[in-house]
């Protein structure tokens, strides 16, 4: 895959995680992971951003009940949007990029 298209695709990966979360990033990494290094990095880095806001999110549902599950719920909501855009402004400009609170679930 030529550099142009894994910019385009990892680009295209990080602004669907914003939309359908880990399931874009799984079905993502399991089909561009062998296209190239740089589609490899950021699917892999997609992939364990949303696990990680995936985790985040049932805490932040389960501690709902409580007053602080609101405010942990908009805050993992409002981060996720932030570092989508973030990460994927990284990936159309060809750079790498590693989300800042990611747990590395999936390694290299």
């Amino acid at each position: 895959m030529s550099p142009e298209d894994q910019r385009l695709y990892s680009t295209l990966l990080h602004i669907a995680g914003i939309f359908f979360s880990w399931l874009s990033a799984l079905i993502g990494y399991l089909l561009l992971k062998d296209r190239g290094g740089f589609i490899r990095d950021h699917a892999r880095q997609e992939l364990n951003w949303q696990l990680t806001v995936t985790g985040a999110l049932i805490v932040s549902y389960i501690l709902f009940f409580l007053v602080i599950g609101f405010f942990t719920l908009i805050a993992v909501y409002i981060l996720a949007i932030v570092f989508g855009i973030l990460s994927a402004m990284a990936a159309n400009r060809g750079e790498h990029y590693r989300f800042p609170l990611a747990i590395q679930f999936i390694k290299a």
